[in-house]
């Protein structure tokens, strides 16, 4: 969702093993330096990536006419098929030939990329909640690496080798292996290095493996969003060498690369994070990092009289961080639901929400991540996760006896200037957000009746498991079906983001309404289950595919606007409305490396569930607003879902 200038969005520009060679001579330790060493340059794959399709315009509005069906009175769907029917025959078609037209002249991009990226920018809303998701690492499994100065410091250090390994197109390539053992070889990377770039993915294709976008990763690191009113901007500079860290509300910064690019010992960041931890200064009083929790354009205004004020050196120091590390205060002792809440909003006085992601660690070594979402989509944020929690649980360089240095410490506490408006600005930010936060109802549900495995075994989707839960348990709750938004990527194709997949099908509607008015036997409802899971497979891979229709029909309302023509009326019409009016927003990213996943609400009236089919389990972690929700009794109703369905699957 957003439109970058062109400095911003154009495409990574790493040299690749031209840059690696002429900088060997300057590298203390090659082999620390790096958290991987590629023998295929990161953006390899990048040049040959397919382009995100155009769908026929045909095909997009029988798709959102189908998407239609289970929300709409026969009544009201009959006005909508008449209504998207003349739209496909008249402003529609000219609408489509527009966007191919633009696509054609525009090859280095997908059709939806800068559409997206403005969407996002343009949002007044607050990034908190609405926004930012957050992650949350298993623990490691050995006590005293949970500790929150070994924690933190082993992830600062394999973050920066990430880092380090993307800016030298050392990192390994994002690839979807789909038979893993034919392709994730050394023959499948020997001969794919060789190919040339215009040619790398289809020699990829060729071992049934599938190379991933890779543009969104220069958004990791030395980013900020910033804002503007109207627009807000993404500010990026890989120059700078050092880290921020916040700590009681109060901001400090350290290089974590010497002068040559090289990164410092784990002992020296060691000791310069262990001189962050000793300051014993109370809370600050008037922590900055709340004001980034606010309406954008209000924060917009504030920041500028920051600016106005002597502030902008020390602001642009937090803006071209690495990333940011903040160290809270708080334990978690094993409280899910307290985790949920820290790491999706807090308090707001430790956090910073306009960074490219923040790193969190609890005072009991809990550690996870808040990110803002602008710049990227969670294959690059997971990916990034996964290898740094790899690392540090099996291959930490700091352990429990590691003793700080005490050379090349360069801690330096930033200190802002405030005049009494600013500190009303803090204030006032202090009291809003907090009254934003008590108005959540966060919950969350793991069930162990039913697991991933478990559904494959029973030949039905985990997937369709899940959100099939999701309609029941709303259903049952409300008696009613609402639109449901299921987030699915797009990354394997260049600059693609997301594509909305329609979980709540003509199938489920037939499902829940019998199964709630008991009118089917198990073995009927076993049956339609497995309709419903065909059908979910089957929109899956169309979204994957680019062939969902909810970006096509947005990309061509901004064709319209951008021509300066009529806007249509589909997308004034109480279908579209009703439909893109997310009650239900889900999203999984599921991994063994992830101990919890959230984000919040994206309507008042609706609910935000990141959900997960593990191994041994099913969960998700549900959030919404008191006034009009309550989380924990979709929960139950959610439990209860989950029971009906594993009752089903088990009958013989």
């Amino acid at each position: 969702m957003l439109k970058l200038s062109k400095s911003v969005n154009k495409q990574p520009t790493f040299k690749g093993f031209d840059m690696f060679s002429t900088r060997i001579s300057r590298v203390k330790d090659i082999e620390y330096q790096y958290l991987q060493r590629s023998k295929v340059p990161t953006m390899h794959f990048q040049k040959s990536l397919p382009r995100l399709p155009i769908p026929e315009l045909s095909k997009s509005t029988e798709r959102y006419l189908n998407a239609l069906k289970p929300l709409l009175s026969k009544e009201n769907y009959a006005l909508a098929e008449q209504r998207t029917r003349s739209f496909s025959l008249a402003e529609g078609k000219i609408l489509q030939d527009k966007l191919i037209a633009k696509d054609k002249a525009n090859k280095d991009t997908s059709y939806i990329s800068n559409y997206w990226f403005d969407l996002y920018l343009r949002d007044r809303a607050p990034l908190p909640i609405n926004y930012n998701p957050l992650l949350v690492f298993q623990n490691d499994s050995r006590p005293d690496y949970n500790n929150q100065l070994i924690r933190a410091t082993n992830i600062i250090v394999s973050a920066a080798r990430f880092m380090l390994s993307l800016r030298e197109s050392i990192l390994e390539p994002e690839v979807f292996h789909l038979q893993p053992k034919k392709s994730n070889t050394p023959l499948f990377r020997t001969i794919t290095g060789l190919l040339p770039e215009s040619l790398s993915w289809y020699g990829a294709y060729l071992f049934k493996a599938y190379p991933l976008d890779m543009s969104q990763f220069e958004g990791l690191f030395n980013a900020t969003r910033i804002p503007l009113e109207g627009k807000d901007r993404i500010l990026r500079d890989p120059k700078c060498n050092h880290v921020v860290v916040q700590k009681n509300g109060h901001f400090y910064t350290f290089d974590v690369l010497d002068n040559d690019g090289n990164l410092l010992s784990p002992a020296e960041i060691l000791g310069n994070l262990h001189k962050i931890m000793t300051d014993q200064r109370k809370s600050a009083d008037f922590p900055l990092g709340v004001l980034t929790s606010q309406n954008r354009d209000l924060w917009a205004m504030q920041r500028a009289h920051l600016e106005d004020t002597g502030n902008s050196d020390t602001l642009r120091q937090i803006d071209t961080a690495i990333f940011n590390l903040i160290l809270d205060e708080d334990s978690i002792d094993d409280d899910k639901n307290k985790i949920l809440k820290l790491y999706l909003h807090g308090d707001g006085t430790n956090r910073w929400y306009d960074k490219s992601f923040s790193l969190i660690v609890t005072k009991d070594g809990v550690s996870g991540i808040n990110f803002e979402h602008s710049w990227g989509d969670g294959v690059a944020v997971l990916r990034f996760f996964q290898d740094v929690y790899a690392e540090t649980t099996t291959r930490p360089f700091v352990h429990p006896d590691t003793k700080p240095a005490t050379t090349n410490i360069s801690v330096k506490k930033l200190e802002f200037n405030l005049d009494e408006k600013s500190k009303q600005y803090v204030e006032n930010a202090k009291r809003e957000f907090n009254e934003w936060c008590n108005s959540l109802s966060i919950d969350y549900i793991l069930y162990e009746g039913l697991n991933k495995e478990a559904c494959k075994k029973l030949k039905v989707s985990p997937d369709c498991i899940m959100q099939l839960g999701f309609q029941a348990a709303y259903h049952l709750l409300y008696g009613k079906y609402v639109g449901t938004y299921e987030s699915c990527s797009t990354s394997a194709f260049k600059h693609g983001r997301t594509e909305t997949m329609r979980p709540c099908t003509e199938k489920t509607k037939e499902f829940c309404d019998r199964l709630h008015l008991a009118t089917s036997s198990k073995q009927e409802l076993r049956g339609l289950m497995q309709e419903c899971s065909s059908a979910h497979s089957q929109l899956v891979k169309e979204a994957a595919m680019g062939q969902g229709f909810d970006r096509h029909l947005f990309a061509l309302m901004k064709i319209a606007e951008e021509n300066n023509m009529k806007r249509p009326e589909i997308y004034d019409s109480h279908e579209y409305k009703l439909l893109n009016k997310s009650i239900l927003s889900t999203s999984t990213l599921s991994s063994p490396s992830v101990l919890a996943g959230g984000f919040g609400p994206v309507v008042k009236e609706g609910f935000g569930i990141a959900y997960s089919a593990f191994p041994d389990k099913l969960g998700a972690a549900v959030a919404s607003y008191k006034a009009h929700n309550n989380s924990s009794e979709f929960v139950e109703a959610l439990h209860k879902s989950f029971v009906d369905i594993t009752e089903i699957l088990s009958a013989k």
